[in-house]
């Protein structure tokens, strides 16, 4: 069975045609917070999901476990408001500039980035500040 839906989308024939996306057809959205530049989250996108984005002003991702939309906030009241979208220059991954409202991670914290940062050596290293 697919993770990703087959439906027609009325996406911008022009913004799909520059779009790569992997076999399953979704591509990652990096969501970042618009005025300080904080990583949220990961969420991935299919052509529907940057249709409704792009014409909602809310955050559409595409669960790959549930198998449907789904809109940040609807159910938590954590909404995204979208600030801007861009693609990469590959046009294989989208950044959504967001206003987030409370926690954007599923278990709680800010970001999906807070629990578990990684120890890195090396003298380019930037200590992590707490």
């Amino acid at each position: 069975m697919s993770s990703t839906p087959r439906t027609p989308s009325d996406l911008d024939p022009a913004i799909a045609a520059r779009l790569k996306r992997g076999p399953d057809g979704l591509v990652p959205a990096i969501a970042q917070q618009y005025d300080t530049g904080e990583v949220l989250m990961l969420g991935w996108m299919d052509d529907e999901a940057l249709h409704r984005t792009l014409t909602t002003g809310r955050c559409t991702y595409w669960s790959r476990s549930r198998r449907e939309y789904w809109v940040k906030g609807d159910t938590s009241g954590h909404v995204q408001d979208v600030r801007s979208v861009a693609l990469d220059c590959d046009a294989d991954t989208v950044l959504v500039k967001v206003d987030q409202v409370g926690a954007a991670c599923h278990t709680g914290d800010r970001t999906c980035f807070d629990a578990d940062v990684l120890p890195v050596s090396g003298s380019d290293a930037d200590p992590v500040s707490e």
